[in-house]
Order: C-alpha cells, then structure tokens, then sequence
C-alpha cells in the first residue's frame, strides 16, 4: 500500500461524503415509497404508435433529478444553471472553470462543496483512478483499429471484478443497502474513466508508450488534459 493510499485510509476521506448521502438517501428512501404509494396509479401520460415509433420521442419514462434541459434555459445541474456552476463551482486556478469533481460533488448531493470538502474529495478521487498495471496492458493491447468507444467500454468492463456491487449482492446485501456499494462502484467508475480514456486515445491517435504517469499536484481534468 502506497503512501497516499495509507494516508487516505487513516483520514476516512470517503466518510464525509458517504455519511452526507447516507443522510440524504435515507430521506429520499422515505419520500419516495410516499409518492409511490399515493401515486402509483396516477396517469402521466398517453403512448401513441407515432412517439414508439420515434424513439420514445416526448413520452415521461423515468423519473431522475440531477439535470433538467429546457429548450430555452438549457441544461441545469441540480436545479443550478451552468453560469451559477461556473461562478459557484470550486476551481483550482482563481478565476478559472469549475473542476469536474466539484461537479460530481454537486450531482450527487445537490449542494457545491466546502473548501475542505472539494480538498480531501480531489485526494480520494486521484486514489481510486489507479489502474493495475494489468489493466492498463490489457486496453494499450488493444488493436489500433478497434473503434474508441469500444476501447474505452471494455476498458471499463475489465475494472468489474473489483465491483462492490457485485460482492454486496453474492453476501445477500437487502436491497435498502443497495445504494452503498453502488455509490463505491460509482465513484470507482467516474475516477477511473479519465485514465482509461487518455489510454484509449494514446491508442488512437499517439504512442501509448509514453503516457504521462498521473500527478498527484493536478486535479482531475488537469491529469486527463497531461
């Protein structure tokens, strides 16, 4: 176990966030059984041959609220619209863009992140994006012209036996728990994603000999942009 990866066990940098969305999942569990229960009969809409035929085109048929898109405001995040993100989000260089794991954060909470918050969320982040060297043989292994998005799903793929998902479910984990490991598998995924696609890229278009070993100074759109 590397240095850092000690330093992160001892500081518990997950238990902030997991202990925030344990609050704010347990909550939402409770309202959400509610609106199914009054709702579960309620008609939302009707499905006519031209909008199957369509692709769903117009029909309601999920219920998510991490973004909105409106024709005229555009895409909002947790009910916040990209200028606020860009003003409220934390950045690294003042005056710069929002970082992609202030975010994250947002996405997931619904609320921008403290100073120590977004701190000690950069940390965990880096250390969950390792890859073992085994995996990053297996995607540079890849043919030259194997499509990128195929390179990069398989990529992902090759991480499943470390879900925590998979584990919780074989240990008979009740499904009111289901969000706990799901969320681990989660932030594994968007930590490791920035890896695997600069590997992939390095397929495509470079040498993927010469990568650039990932820095732990630079947060995490930085790292994919070296």
């Amino acid at each position: 176990m590397s240095l850092l990866s000690k330093a992160l066990t001892r500081r518990g940098f997950a238990s902030n966030l997991r202990e925030k969305m344990g609050g704010i999942i347990t909550e939402r569990q409770k309202q959400v059984t509610a609106f199914k229960k009054e709702h579960a009969n309620t008609v939302i809409g009707e499905v006519t041959i031209g909008a199957v035929m369509g692709g769903m085109r117009g029909l309601p048929g999920m219920h998510y609220e991490t973004s909105k898109l409106d024709a005229n405001e555009g895409i909002a995040y947790r009910g916040h619209s990209l200028r606020e993100v860009q003003a409220k989000g934390p950045k690294t260089i003042p005056g710069g863009e929002p970082i992609p794991e202030g975010v994250l954060w947002l996405l997931l909470t619904g609320q921008f992140p403290s100073e120590s918050e977004i701190k000690d969320f950069k940390e965990e982040l880096y250390q969950r994006g390792s890859l073992t060297a085994e995996q990053e043989q297996l995607i540079k292994s890849f043919p030259k012209d194997m499509h990128a998005m195929t390179q990069f799903s398989a990529g992902i793929l090759m991480c499943q036996p470390s879900s925590h998902f998979m584990k919780a479910y074989q240990n008979g984990v009740h499904k009111s728990k289901y969000w706990e490991s799901t969320f681990e598998d989660a932030l594994d995924v968007c930590a490791k994603v920035s890896r695997i696609a600069a590997i992939v890229f390095h397929n495509k278009y470079g040498d993927n000999t010469k990568i650039p070993d990932r820095d732990a100074a630079l947060d995490y759109g930085a790292n994919y942009a070296n």
